[in-house]
């Protein structure tokens, strides 16, 4: 009887470990991209950090997804690839990214010349040094990446008319 007892304590400690640990972890809920599937985007999850400009990575329920901080970054690869813009087009760690139209609480970028496209949100913020953590992403990532089919050119202004 008394292995049965320790046996039966050792299942209720474990168990209740098991609850513990569960109730510590957040995990954040994301809507996947429309390609999340895509075997790209898998190349590029696993690539991804575990800390970004200072931000520990939180775990999200949607596939192809990425997040650091409460989310105050957020990553999502299977997006629509951006079609040709007149909206700024940078390069950034070997990655090209066009630089949606700035919000008031978020900045947004997809990368550019790519399919499937990965869209990067960043809260904004004093703390926040935007450019630090596109390199980063950038590097974590572009090995996952498929090859650009584009580039950023210089922006070129239409003639007056």
């Amino acid at each position: 009887m008394p292995l049965f007892r320790r046996l039966a304590a050792a299942v209720v400690v474990a168990g209740a470990v098991a609850i513990a640990l569960a109730g510590c972890s957040t995990t954040i809920h994301l809507e996947p991209a429309d390609d999340a599937n895509n075997p790209a985007c898998a190349n590029v999850s696993v690539l991804l950090p575990e800390n970004v400009a200072g931000f520990d990575r939180v775990w999200t329920d949607a596939q192809a997804t990425g997040a650091w901080g409460d989310p105050t970054i957020v990553l999502r690869c299977g997006v629509a690839p951006p079609a040709p813009s007149d909206l700024v087009c940078t390069t950034i760690g070997s990655v090209d990214w066009l630089v949606l139209d700035q919000e008031e609480e978020r900045q947004r970028l997809v990368t550019y010349g790519r399919d499937p496209a990965v869209e990067v949100i960043i809260r904004r913020g004093a703390e926040i040094d935007f450019r630090t953590v596109v390199e980063k992403l950038s590097a974590s990532i572009q090995p996952g990446l498929e090859r650009a089919t584009a580039k950023c050119t210089d922006r070129v202004e239409s003639p007056a008319g």
